[in-house]
């Protein structure tokens, strides 16, 4: 019973443009994701790779990094982007909302009910060693990533030589333009070079996302998302509910990468009014580091704990649809156009340098995002190394290795104390 459903889980998916999963099965794959996804969104692509390309082959290697590639390049969350669209590939619209909620709502939860006064995992040798371990985790699942993507995706010297290109760009220009600039610079210049690039197996090429967006539903989505912002100055004036939910929308709508990225624009948005005080926010944005699933949870707690109405659960609710609408709006406006354009021999060659660029991007971002923050002695580099050849060696899956690694780093807090 077990192997036919694992063999099930794992079948490709065909070209006839149809979802071939359900919603239930999709919900289930990422919430349990939900519960266990650590380390930010490079580690959370570096999951969904591990799971739904390795593991459960929902999508190709190439497919997966176009998606990865276009939900780098739109304003919003982008692992949570990615996870939208593995989900609305494998089971409908249906699927997509699972996928969201399955991955979005345990994070979220969590930030509400720290904003209730949950607060008490602080301070304890054991406690901060097992934050510790979570951070060395990521370190482990993004070097994985890296080197997945790297043989599938820098398989020549021109491609390599993009990713190299890309790696030192985003290292000494910081936060999203470097990012930014590193793949559309990936992308002319594999537009130049990499037209002459070994043909991929036809497989490779010929992959199809099933997607159910029609072009008339991306533009009604696009106008939907340029509406919603051009009218955030008059729900500001409204006050309440949706002065909170037109500061969250700007916020998602405008900003490129995700992550961290956001903060300045949060703070910027409800500590600069007077909504949110310096020192909660900042104890906020210190759970949200702990907590698994996506950093844009952060705003369900800013809406719970916003001394403005509504305020509690349905702050939390209100801000959370805020910041997260815009990145879907803009995510099925421009899918349905994606999927044609990336099929014409041009647009191929420069996928394979935007595509090149992302395995830079994540090689940055391996370094100076979380091997900076986690690697502090040589234990934790250990840590890391034992973790890495599990994944890579043994192919345990990533639970195993948080688990690993979490025990590690609280026996490493227990031994330093």
């Amino acid at each position: 019973m077990t192997e036919t459903r694992s063999v099930q889980a794992a079948a490709p998916l065909s070209g006839a443009g149809r979802p071939q999963g359900s919603a239930l099965e999709v919900l289930r794959a990422f919430a349990w994701l939900g519960v266990s996804c650590f380390g930010g969104p490079i580690a959370h692509i570096g999951y969904f790779r591990a799971e739904f390309v390795t593991r459960r082959r929902w999508l190709g290697e190439r497919a997966y990094a176009d998606l990865v590639a276009l939900c780098q390049f739109a304003p919003g969350p982008a692992s949570s982007q990615v996870g939208f669209s593995l989900g609305l590939i494998r089971a409908g619209w249906l699927g997509g909302m699972a996928a969201w909620c399955g991955f979005t709502l345990p994070s979220a939860v969590l930030m509400t009910g720290f904003a209730f006064g949950a607060s008490a995992l602080t301070g304890s040798p054991a406690g901060a060693g097992l934050l510790h371990g979570l951070k060395l985790v990521a370190v482990a699942i993004v070097a994985q990533a890296v080197w997945g993507m790297a043989a599938s995706l820098c398989p020549d010297r021109q491609r390599a030589s993009i990713a190299a290109g890309a790696l030192v760009l985003v290292l000494f220009v910081a936060g999203s333009p470097g990012q930014v600039s590193a793949i559309l610079l990936g992308g002319l210049v594999g537009l130049a070079l990499c037209r002459g690039a070994p043909s991929e197996p036809q497989a490779a090429v010929a992959e199809a996302l099933p997607l159910t967006v029609t072009p008339r539903v991306g533009g009604v989505c696009l106008a939907l998302f340029g509406g919603l912002l051009l009218a955030t100055p008059a729900l500001s004036r409204l006050g309440g509910g949706a002065a909170l939910f037109s500061a969250m929308y700007r916020s998602g709508a405008l900003v490129f990468g995700g992550g961290h990225v956001v903060l300045p624009l949060l703070r910027a948005a409800v500590v600069t009014p007077g909504w949110v005080s310096d020192n909660a926010f900042l104890a906020g944005y210190g759970a949200a580091q702990a907590l698994p699933g996506p950093l844009f949870t952060f705003s369900a707690y800013l809406g719970a704990v916003a001394h403005l109405p509504p305020g509690g659960i349905p702050g939390a609710i209100i801000a959370l649809l805020g910041i997260f609408v815009p990145g879907i709006l803009i995510l099925l406006g421009v899918l349905p156009f994606w999927e044609a354009l990336r099929r014409r021999p041009w647009a191929q060659a420069l996928m394979r340098g935007v595509n090149a660029a992302v395995v830079g991007v994540l090689g940055a971002a391996l370094y100076s995002l979380v091997w900076v923050s986690a690697v502090q002695r040589p234990a934790d580099f250990a840590i890391v190394a034992v973790g890495f050849v599990l994944l890579m060696a043994w192919c345990a899956p990533p639970l195993v290795v948080v688990v690993f690694t979490a025990t590690a780093g609280v026996a490493e807090g227990l031994l330093l104390r």
